[in-house]
């Protein structure tokens, strides 16, 4: 239970910072007591706690949203209304991840959950989004979102399917390089992540009633409920600091957390 609650903490603590939440529960498995995996099934249902989180910070604007799209079917709501649009390209951002998710479903749950593609990640795509945040044009607002881009948010989205890429981290790098603010890519980035991280924590969650798994109901319902504490107070300050700030800390936590890594995979302090 306490190593669960641990890593609900650490969920919630790093879901929406650029850091990859699904890297750190992977790394941080391999120190506590247990010393294993604790398995893309437990990160994809304690994810429902943090997207809970997103739901409830962000319930004005998706009650809105979903009201709005219902109502230009019927014509109560024109059909270029800004949130009618928003409901559409949240559909439109959903269904690469969901495409690429059902086909390597396999891979992500064993082979790209190897240390030594995490610590890759983590360098590789903080590198990126260090680039992205220094060339991005940053003027573009999220009511000039468009349907190409949203696509492209979706992909890029979908390479946090492989730990160390970062959900919110792959998205905003996305939103940078197109020309958005900082703000309006990652509060696209939280809204498109409520379809992915849903499905996916569900579907987990039926699968893990037939097969076993590292931490029983109760340990992973209790970290799924910290995770959605903790994450609430993160997203108020990620949102904050970021209308103010850059990422470059972010970015240089994840190349020492990376670098971190491979020291520890070379001298054989941890296994892959």
């Amino acid at each position: 239970m306490i190593e669960a609650l641990i890593l609900g903490f650490v969920q919630g603590l790093t879901e929406f910072l650029p850091i990859s939440s699904s890297a750190h529960l992977r790394i941080l498995g391999e120190f506590l007591p247990g010393a294993q995996d604790p398995g893309a099934a437990f990160t994809a249902i304690t994810q429902l706690g943090t997207e809970t989180a997103v739901v409830v910070f962000f319930w004005r604007d998706i009650v809105r949203i979903i009201s709005h799209w219902f109502g230009s079917f019927t014509g109560r709501v024109p059909r270029n209304d800004p949130d009618a649009r928003m409901g559409w390209l949240i559909i439109v951002g959903s269904i690469p991840i969901v495409v690429l998710g059902l086909l390597f479903q396999d891979a992500i749950e064993t082979t790209l959950r190897s240390l030594w593609i995490t610590a890759t990640m983590l360098i590789v795509f903080g590198l990126i989004l260090g680039i992205a945040d220094w060339v991005g044009a940053k003027r573009r607002k999220l009511d000039q979102l468009t349907v190409p881009h949203g696509v492209l948010f979706g992909f890029a989205q979908s390479l946090a399917l492989i730990p160390g890429v970062s959900r919110s981290g792959g998205t905003i790098t996305m939103g940078l390089l197109l020309g958005y603010e900082r703000a309006a890519a990652a509060r696209y980035a939280f809204l498109l992540a409520i379809p992915a991280v849903f499905g996916s924590g569900l579907f987990q969650l039926v699968k893990s009633l037939d097969e076993p798994s590292v931490y029983g109901p109760v340990e992973t319902a209790a970290a799924t409920l910290v995770a959605f504490v903790v994450g609430i107070l993160v997203i108020a300050f990620f949102m904050s600091y970021i209308s103010k700030r850059s990422f470059l800390p972010f970015v240089i936590y994840r190349i020492a957390l990376g670098g971190f890594i491979f020291v520890l995979l070379g001298t054989g302090a941890i296994q892959a």
